[in-house]
């Protein structure tokens, strides 16, 4: 049974139908005192209980824990957790002295309730060694080539720093046609800032697609694209696996003159236009 956190239940719906499990009925409730609790209602005694949520903030980390907590309470004999957006991932290290292994924390909490893990593209891949139960990272840049336009003129497919090629090349691949090149980004920790110096790939007259795995305020990607626009390309198109989108993103990207923003449901936008759910449902 597919039992979703109230963060995810559009991808949940759609991970039941590819895996062909039953979609859960969860009650989700705030106390006055701004305690949550959930409810499984359904019974799945002996059954495996797979507990699917993103964990944008802090009370979704809370609540995949009263997920995975109440899924065994109701007799589940395995619990998986699916985390199709996996906060705090990019905290994979302590960049000041002081501060915590944010992911370490967060995967470790997490392993006490579940028997298995799912993650989906984290901003760092090794995040997955933190969990203490067994867990898999699976690639869904491949579905990210679904919604782009059939006519592209000569693509090149183009991530914003070296880290991110191979989401390009999956999206290329997956398109069928195309180049691939990235833009070196060099990020001052203590400052915030980020330089970004353009590839040397020509993309006068091209149409170009940048991928990346997660947008979040959308200061990178919107200078990235406004250095495309300076170099003559002939459309810009944005896609991500996770469209966090924070605060005023769509607007930046939309003012830099990007064509069209593409998501996947792992965060639920308006751009969540293909579903990661299939490549989730293959690996369960």
């Amino acid at each position: 049974m597919i039992i979703p956190g109230a963060e995810t239940q559009a991808f949940a719906a759609a991970l039941s139908e590819a895996a062909d499990e039953p979609l859960g009925r969860v009650e989700y409730e705030r106390f006055p005192d701004g305690e949550h609790v959930v409810r499984v209602p359904e019974a799945v005694a002996g059954e495996r209980a797979v507990v699917v949520a993103s964990t944008v903030d802090s009370d979704a980390h809370l609540q995949v824990l009263q997920l995975q907590d109440a899924a065994r309470e109701a007799g589940a004999n395995e619990v998986v957790t699916v985390l199709p957006y996996m906060g705090y991932a990019r905290q994979d290290e302590a960049f000041r002295e002081g501060e915590p292994v944010s992911s370490r924390a967060m995967a470790r909490a997490i392993s006490t309730g579940t028997d298995r893990v799912v993650t989906v593209n984290p901003h760092e891949p090794a995040v997955c060694d933190f969990f203490t139960v067994p867990a898999t990272n699976v690639d869904a840049a491949s579905v990210l080539a679904a919604p782009l336009p059939a006519d592209l003129d000569e693509p090149l497919f183009l991530s914003p720093d070296e880290g991110a090629i191979e989401l390009a090349e999956t999206v290329r691949d997956a398109y069928g046609t195309g180049a691939t090149d990235f833009f070196e980004k060099d990020r001052d920790y203590d400052s915030g800032d980020i330089d970004i110096s353009p590839s040397d790939a020509a993309v006068a007259g091209r149409d170009v697609v940048l991928v990346d795995d997660i947008i979040a305020t959308g200061s990178t990607m919107s200078e990235s694209v406004a250095v495309l626009n300076d170099r003559d390309a002939e459309r810009v198109y944005v896609t991500c696996v996770h469209p966090m989108l924070a605060s005023n993103a769509l607007t930046k990207l939309s003012s830099a003159g990007v064509e069209s923003v593409y998501g996947t449901d792992t965060l639920e936008r308006v751009v969540s236009d293909v579903s990661a759910a299939p490549v989730v449902a293959r690996e369960l």
